[in-house]
């Protein structure tokens, strides 16, 4: 968990005054009516979030506390990109969280090779578990999928004790024949019936 570590110290100046500092201004939410502003440094803030994704656990040192919890939101410059702010939900370890988690889809240039495409219907799927067992996404690997097939819960796979929120019947990718690949494959086969032309009459 060292890799998810980071240090935060209590935010006093202003928003601009912090990122020319080369700090992002984030808030720390430990309930409802608590929350605690404060500032990360953003090249050691965007290490985590690159590594771990949007949902990523953290561990943060604040003074002499060390608090646990997940990366809520993000703000990120529509130009650049780069976050100019993020919020974190501080949980305590064996609490039971709600959250949607990112999918990731691995192997989908598999499909591509064999001409086929994924169809994402959903990117997000909604769980529900102890915090401490609470992944950052979840996968599915499509190689193995052909024309037709659908992405559902029983694709991925889940730590124990995170069970998904979600419909039991929730599609979250389809595997499909590109279209213009399945247009070429028609008048493929509308040439090959063709009946032979008649050289008799000539």
């Amino acid at each position: 968990m060292n890799d998810t570590l980071l240090l935060a110290t209590d935010r006093v100046d202003s928003v601009k005054k912090v990122r020319q500092s080369g700090f992002t201004p984030a808030v720390l939410n430990e309930n409802d009516t608590t929350s605690t502003s404060v500032q990360f440094n953003s090249v050691e803030l965007s290490k985590v979030i690159t590594k771990h994704g949007n949902k990523a656990k953290v561990w943060i040192t604040l003074g002499d506390k060390k608090l646990f919890g997940f990366v809520k939101d993000i703000q990120r410059d529509p130009i650049v990109r780069n976050i100019t702010h993020v919020s974190i939900q501080i949980v305590s370890l064996d609490q039971d969280v709600k959250m949607h988690l990112p999918i990731l889809f691995h192997k989908v240039d598999v499909l591509e090779h064999r001409l086929l495409h994924l169809l994402v219907v959903k990117s997000e799927i909604e769980v529900s578990g102890k915090a401490t067992n609470m992944p950052d996404s979840v996968a599915a690997d499509v190689s193995e999928k052909m024309a037709g097939d659908t992405i559902t819960a029983l694709d991925f796979s889940l730590p124990e004790g995170i069970i998904v929120q979600d419909s039991e019947n929730e599609i979250y990718a389809v595997i499909k024949v590109p279209k213009d690949y399945s247009i070429e494959e028609d008048e493929a086969e509308v040439e090959s019936v063709e009946e032979p032309k008649d050289d008799s009459k000539d």
